[in-house]
């Protein structure tokens, strides 16, 4: 398996000048403007993901190249989907054809870098399984689905399902995706309509940013071969299927499971391009893969959330100021006068809005599934002079307040944020409050106590279990800053672990 240049400059030079977008197909392929520095390693990644390369000819003076698949099979699968989906370079579109050479005729003896990079991929693909037995093929290792779960690390701007489809489907056909929050992460699970698509798309994406140092994309290979999606809501949505209904939103089961919400109802980002490769290795691998530049602008994203399909006999700026108090520091809050079913309320941050609205769109409260939405108001404006009274009452000011978590640097409350759950975190115990204490003062209030424990080497902390996250929502809200001494007041928060 030897890669070169053709074996005469006159062939080379034929070969170049007489090349057309032919329709017969071939295994050896005709790449045409590369970048005038391209590497073997940027021209092999485009094929890579189709199946394995026989033979490689960089012709770099002509931003040329020749490749030539192991099957035919493979060749023409490539070509099909640069047809829809033009690939690039270094953000060059570059363009692939057949070639009317049957097979490309090398020597051992010149073009050595395209042949020990060739010659390394191969035995890279081999080592890690990826080829299939005997090495034709398409380059799918066994057990490879269409499937993809996708986990979004460092989640500072707001990552929607239609974000995911814009990225993905550079790489083919996405039929479904389903997104949601398992252990404080935001995931999806994305399907193609084939399984090279899937494999080409985890290739190019996995380590990447969707935004400029943030958004890191980490993918792997479902289990699942299917996804069934029931609704098409901005949380799930099937491609295929336009007249599914779109479902009340609740924390509820996309596929038969019960899934933690994620609130991805933001203004999507403007998709500039999909690739911009530079090269950098990937660990454990001799082969050296492109990195993508997503390059996606970052939304435009203020640090006000609308709050929607609230209780109105029931809300207050205090119950909002302490339930998004639990993922931020909120500076104030206004219940709509003439729409006390909407509210809105300002963050510290655009990060601490998103950490909000991810993990309390969708819960319900004082008996409402509530909608947490970015708001394009930039702050909340206090009430005018002339405001009737029950108008300002509407409208609180918090930005002083002794209850915010996160104004002290480094506090340890910043990792200590998780999605409302039935299970409670106290602290703040005095010494003097003992277990029944505790357990009158919950269920005298209305709640009833499924379980409880102090942590055994701080009695100052307990975990407290009630009957559903509604009811501990409403718990946190009401007995959060309770007076139980002369000078300690109860701390409440939500708790990733259960009794």
């Amino acid at each position: 398996m030897s890669s070169s240049h053709l074996s005469t400059v006159d062939g080379t030079d034929r070969l170049c000048v007489s090349e057309r977008a032919q329709c017969i197909p071939s295994r050896v392929l005709h790449l045409r403007q590369l970048p005038p520095d391209v590497s073997e390693q940027e021209v092999l990644s485009l094929a890579l993901p189709f199946g394995r390369v026989s033979k490689l000819i960089t012709l770099k003076t002509k931003n040329q190249a020749f490749l030539e698949m192991a099957s035919e099979e493979a060749a023409v699968t490539m070509v099909n989907y640069y047809t829809s989906a033009t690939p690039s370079i270094r953000s060059q579109p570059v363009y692939i054809q057949y070639s009317t050479h049957r097979e490309l005729k090398t020597d051992n003896m010149t073009n050595q870098r395209a042949q020990a990079a060739l010659q390394a991929i191969n035995a890279g693909a081999v080592h890690s399984g990826n080829m299939t037995s005997g090495g034709e093929g398409r380059g799918i290792a066994p057990g490879q689905s269409p499937v993809l779960r996708i986990i979004v690390e460092n989640l500072f701007y707001p990552v929607t399902l239609e974000v995911l489809q814009q990225i993905f489907s550079k790489f083919g056909s996405v039929l479904k995706i389903i997104t949601f929050t398992r252990n404080n992460q935001f995931q999806a699970l994305l399907q193609f309509s084939d399984t090279v698509h899937a494999q080409h798309a985890k290739a190019t994406l996995d380590g990447q940013n969707i935004y400029n140092g943030c958004c890191t994309l980490r993918i792997d290979f479902s289990k699942l071969s299917a996804l069934n999606v029931k609704y098409n809501n901005d949380k799930s949505r099937d491609f295929t299927r336009a007249d599914l209904p779109s479902g009340e939103l609740e924390p509820t089961a996309a596929f038969g499971v019960a899934l933690p919400p994620y609130g991805a109802a933001a203004f999507p980002p403007t998709f500039h391009q999909h690739t911009g490769l530079s090269m950098a290795a990937v660990p454990g691998s001799l082969v050296s893969h492109p990195r993508v530049s997503l390059q996606m602008a970052p939304p435009v994203v203020h640090s006000v959330l609308l709050v929607s399909n609230l209780n109105p006999e029931s809300v207050t700026p205090h119950c909002l100021f302490i339930l998004f108090g639990v993922y931020g520091d909120v500076q104030r809050v206004k219940i709509l006068f003439n729409k006390k079913e909407n509210a809105l309320v300002q963050m510290s941050d655009a990060t601490q809005a998103q950490l909000a609205m991810s993990h309390l769109n969708g819960q319900r409260l004082h008996g409402n599934v509530i909608r947490v939405t970015l708001s394009k108001h930039p702050v909340v404006q206090l009430p005018r002079g002339g405001a009737g009274q029950e108008e300002q009452a509407l409208t609180r000011d918090f930005s002083g307040s002794a209850l915010h978590r996160f104004k002290k640097p480094g506090s340890k409350n910043f990792n200590n944020i998780f999605p409302p759950s039935a299970t409670l975190h106290l602290s703040n115990i005095p010494s003097s409050v003992s277990e029944e204490a505790l357990k009158d003062l919950f269920s005298s209030n209305g709640f009833a106590v499924k379980a409880f424990k102090f942590f055994q080497k701080d009695r100052k902390m307990a975990l407290m279990q009630l009957a559903s996250v509604e009811e501990a929502i409403e718990a946190l809200i009401i007995l959060h800053d309770h007076q139980l001494d002369h000078n300690q007041h109860l701390r409440v928060s939500f708790s990733k672990s259960t009794i």
